[in-house]
Order: structure tokens, then sequence, then C-alpha cells
């Protein structure tokens, strides 16, 4: 997947912003949280959240690897785009927003998903 796809695709789920922190890289949340985070040059790569049972069968393929500093809640990052196609990208992608939405306050939820009607 291409990050300018990628960049689509995460501005477009429910309650998503995004920012730049640590000076370059391009993040995204939902509720104040990280579900994404991708280098500024599209070149970089892109790392998300998964699901525990995904993370260690998702970083024995070849150009997926622990994502630096956040490889301990289980994020893996993408350095080689032609690793994953399209469908399978955007489909963890969403998945790690749900992931991220679900362990919102039910309060945050409820407004977040308000907000989308």
């Amino acid at each position: 997947m291409k990050i300018s796809k990628a960049k689509e695709l995460c501005r477009g789920l429910p309650g998503a912003t995004e920012d730049i922190k640590w000076g370059a890289d391009l993040v995204f949340s939902v509720g104040g949280k990280m579900f994404a985070c991708m280098g500024a040059e599209d070149a970089e790569g892109i790392s998300f959240k998964v699901d525990d049972d995904r993370f260690l069968e998702l970083t024995d393929r070849e150009g997926i690897i622990p994502a630096p500093y956040l490889a301990r809640v289980k994020w893996v990052k993408i350095t080689d785009l032609k690793a994953v196609g399209d469908t399978e990208a955007a489909e963890l992608l969403k998945r790690s927003h749900q992931l991220v939405f679900g362990k919102l306050t039910k309060k945050l939820q409820r407004e977040i998903a308000g907000a989308q009607a």
C-alpha cells in the first residue's frame, strides 16, 4: 500500500485526527490515542497497533518489524510497503483503529460515534 493511500484511509476513519509529533512523524489518533504513525516522507514506512496474536505472525514476515519504542505494546512497522497488499493493509489499519477505539472510555466512544452520525 502506498503511504498516500494509507493516509487517506486513516483520515476517513471515525474520529481520526492527525498531527505531527517528534518533529517529523505524521501521527493518526482517535480520542487522543495513536493508532498509526508514519514518517512525513512517503518512503519511511508505517507503524500501527495489531492484535497480540498477530504480532509474531506479522513480524516473522519479510519487510515487517517490531515497531521501535512501541513493540512492547504490540505495534509493528512495515518497512517494505510491498510486503502487504492494499486489502490487507487497509484491514490492518482499520483493526488498529478499532483496538485503540475500544480502549477509550465509553463516554468518549459515544461522543465520537455521535459526531460521525
